[in-house]
């Protein structure tokens, strides 16, 4: 695995008690393919736990500034690196492909969490829209407690089509869609959105037009200045403070039931 062997300063981001390991799902033509995936616990058994499903540009490795400002904001992490990126198997990947991926790595979080409303899905970028599609198949409280989204877009087409004649030539050619647009309204579950008013890839109108076709409530917080990958590093305190305030109004864990007292019997 050339990634897991990386640096020694890469393997220090890394604490006792995180997992990496990988595990085998099937391919296209019957063969074996391999899926990596990071379990990062918290110090309390309690934490709420997030999905961490990243975008097209970067895999799980060098997204780690931005998983890290996620464990310090609070949350044990179960984060997957598709087939394609990072330590999994190196297939041209495609949007199912994407969203099976996203898929086994929510059924490891489910083993990691009881409490479903202390599950968190975030996605960003790309993942943004793996993350709606697989938020729209769950149910509140039932399933898990929120959906947070960064740098998010309406379908993949749009945002080919905002890099100028090139990119709308591509968005007539492109068989992805990421339609986030058709799906975010089947969301029941609240849904936060940070977007980086200088997003040069996903220009944050995008990510305005698919809040408003999410039901209401979304919290929308702008970065001013914020760009597409960073926004943990432009504003950290506005980062913590967003992440915070959702796990303080994610449901308390399920206390375990303590057997009544029973008085003797009287003489």
């Amino acid at each position: 695995m050339a990634y897991a062997e990386g640096s020694p300063a890469l393997q220090s981001a890394f604490r006792p008690g995180d997992q990496r390991w990988m595990v085998t799902v099937p391919g296209e033509g019957g063969r074996s393919e391999q899926l990596a995936l990071w379990w990062l616990p918290q110090p309390a058994a309690d934490a709420p736990t997030l999905l961490y499903l990243h975008g097209t540009f970067r895999n799980l490795y060098e997204n780690l500034p931005k998983i890290q400002a996620l464990r310090q904001a609070g949350f044990a992490i179960v984060a997957v690196d598709y087939r394609g990126w990072g330590d999994s198997t190196a297939i041209v990947p495609s949007e199912a492909t994407i969203s099976e991926d996203a898929r086994v790595a929510w059924v490891e979080l489910v083993k990691r969490q009881p409490t479903p409303g202390r599950r968190v899905v975030y996605g960003h970028s790309m993942g943004s829209a793996t993350a709606v599609s697989l938020a729209s198949t769950l149910h509140v409280n039932v399933d898990y407690g929120a959906l947070v989204l960064e740098s998010a877009f309406t379908r993949l087409p749009d945002v080919a089509e905002s890099a100028g004649f090139w990119g709308r030539v591509g968005a007539a050619v492109t068989t992805l869609e990421f339609d986030s647009l058709s799906r975010i309204g089947l969301v029941d579950a609240p849904i936060v959105m940070l977007h980086g008013s200088n997003d040069r890839t996903v220009p944050i109108d995008l990510g305005q037009r698919l809040r408003e076709a999410a039901p209401r409530g979304v919290r929308w917080v702008p970065v001013a200045g914020g760009t597409h990958s960073d926004l943990q590093l432009e504003a950290p305190e506005l980062y913590q403070r967003t992440f915070q305030a959702l796990i303080a109004r994610l449901p308390r864990p399920i206390e375990p039931q303590s057997e009544p007292l029973l008085k003797p019997p009287r003489p």
